[in-house]
């Protein structure tokens, strides 16, 4: 069993940035697929950034590249999504993710997930 937990969220301003932090614990992650999911109000569950097992290949959503950025740190157990230049549409609760599988682009194909935090980027 995994457990993860976001933290990092909060308002800002666009333009700005924030560093989201999801620690896990219970199992160690470093060759899990891991991944950050963002839901806003009405909308489906999308990802906006994704890391192979063996963290081989990244993926960030078209939306997101060149501002955000995945990565991990093995040795804390953590993943963390770097974001700048927010602009009012990232605004949503942003989940971390993790399968001992493959992963993949949709939500289904990740087994853990954490409780979310919000982020709020105001005008």
């Amino acid at each position: 069993q995994v457990q993860l937990v976001e933290s990092g969220g909060g308002l800002v301003q666009a333009g700005g940035s924030l560093r989201l932090s999801c620690a896990a614990s219970g199992r160690t992650v470093s060759s899990y697929a891991v991944g950050w999911f963002r839901q806003a109000p009405g909308k489906e569950r999308e990802l906006v950034a994704a890391v192979t097992q063996t963290g081989s290949i990244a993926y960030h959503a078209v939306s997101v590249q060149g501002r955000f950025a995945i990565s991990r740190d093995n040795a804390k157990n953590t993943v963390y999504l770097q974001m700048d230049s927010l602009k009012p549409e990232d605004t949503a609760v942003y989940y971390c993710t993790a399968d001992p599988q493959w992963g993949g682009r949709t939500a289904g194909e990740y087994e853990y997930w954490g409780q979310g935090t919000q982020v709020t980027v105001s005008t």
